[in-house]
């Protein structure tokens, strides 16, 4: 079948690197971890669509729904819905790890690149202050355009976004692999020919043999 792989993966792929790049440079290791395997899911469904492996384009759509589950998780996360507002409405300290540093496996003070590198911010640290561990420090970003938190859902959005047209394209293409391999015989060619292989006749009589 005439299926081209390239327009869409490619799209899907960059959009992962992407994503990936600026998830290193905050050192958000959930989210890393993540993509890691998101990237991992879009080439195997690269894959499955250039050597026409329906079951590979399967578990490539299986990942995507469960790729579309956690960019909601982390929109939900970011735009604190539901419990997340909870946590973060009791969480007073000035470095609340119940929230903030969930995306690091609590093993930095790390958070979103964005927040410190967003449209329009002015970083200025603050100096000598009490609050800030050990080498670490303090700092307040103004000025932003756009908080870190809606560019990181609108980052997950896009991702959604694309997981949705991922999805219906696998299941396409799928689903014409599976009927290509319905109407192919691989014993005997294709049905629809009715092909029959042709029965050889030997013209050697065999006589008995007296002693």
């Amino acid at each position: 079948p005439a299926v081209t792989p390239a327009p869409s993966f490619a799209l899907l792929q960059v959009a992962a690197l992407e994503r990936q790049i600026f998830d290193f440079l905050g050192y958000q290791w959930a989210p890393i971890l993540a993509n890691f395997l998101h990237i991992m899911a879009v080439i195997l469904g690269i894959f499955g669509t250039i050597q026409y492996r329906s079951k590979y384009l399967m578990m490539y759509a299986v990942w995507l729904v469960l790729w579309v589950g956690w960019n909601a998780f982390i929109i939900c996360f970011y735009l604190e819905v539901g419990r997340f507002s909870t946590v973060c409405a009791s969480s007073s300290a000035p470095f609340p790890q119940d929230r903030d540093f969930i995306m690091t496996f609590n093993t930095s003070l790390h958070r979103s690149w964005w927040m410190e590198n967003g449209p329009g911010c002015l970083v200025t640290p603050v100096m000598n202050s009490n609050l800030a561990p050990e080498d670490h420090h303090v700092i307040t970003v103004s000025g932003c355009l756009l908080d870190y938190q809606y560019i990181e859902v609108v980052s997950s959005a896009t991702q959604i976004f694309l997981a949705l047209f991922g999805f219906v394209y696998a299941c396409y293409v799928s689903k014409v692999f599976l009927e290509e391999e319905d109407s192919f015989d691989f014993i005997g060619g294709f049905d629809s020919y009715g092909y029959q292989a042709p029965q050889k006749t030997s013209h050697l009589q065999l006589q008995p043999l007296y002693t």
